[in-house]
């Protein structure tokens, strides 16, 4: 599965678009977005809801969500699941 960011702050994606959803238990981050200072210094996280969406629904990635769990992937931030991704791609390195 490949999910492709569009907008990411401070290491959180908040527009992003499914690229390929062959094998949603193996998730790639590309990220086609300007990324600033504090942006992406730690894992970038996709909200847990927008990843069980774009992998068409909760019954293609139940049996997911335990092995991210297991890894320490799936985390809280402000009180909302994320999935983190501790490595992900940039398709651009270009600056603004």
């Amino acid at each position: 599965m490949i999910i492709r960011a569009f907008s990411v702050f401070e290491g959180i994606v908040y527009h992003c678009a499914l690229v390929d959803g062959t094998n949603p238990c193996r998730p790639t981050l590309e990220v086609d977005a300007v990324i600033r200072d504090g942006d992406a210094d730690g894992p970038l996280l996709l909200p847990l809801a927008d990843y069980v969406t774009l992998a068409g629904g909760a019954d293609a990635v139940r049996p997911c969500l335990t092995r991210f769990r297991e890894a320490g992937r799936i985390v809280d931030h402000l009180g909302v699941a994320h999935l983190a991704f501790p490595f992900w791609t940039p398709l651009s390195i270009a600056g603004p």
